[in-house]
């Protein structure tokens, strides 16, 4: 589903990632992720899709609340879970969304 963003402007975070082989608790934890995300002050949304390429965008009001996400104690967890067993690759960027539309 596309997320329903207020007007600009606002922040997206961008992850792309390559997995490892099998799920070895992925999927638990991505939908953990996705609803403790939910619950951050400053969270707009989050679109998601994966094929051999991984790219999740998640959207927020301000970079201080990227930062808070970055740093919540279940996401660091998480993270360290991911670098270990998830991921043969990632990437992140984070960008500053000046514009969007679409029908």
């Amino acid at each position: 589903m596309i997320a329903l963003t207020p007007a600009p402007p606002y922040y997206a975070v961008i992850f792309t990632s390559t997995r490892t082989e099998g799920d070895n608790g992925y999927v638990g934890m991505a939908i953990a992720m996705e609803e403790l995300a939910k619950q951050q002050d400053g969270y707009l949304g989050i679109e998601s899709a994966r094929n051999e390429l991984g790219i999740t965008v998640s959207y927020w009001e301000s970079l201080e609340a990227i930062k808070n996400w970055k740093q919540n104690l279940d996401h660091l967890a998480a993270q360290k879970l991911g670098k270990e067993k998830w991921y043969e690759h990632y990437k992140v960027r984070v960008c500053r969304v000046e514009r969007d539309y679409g029908m």
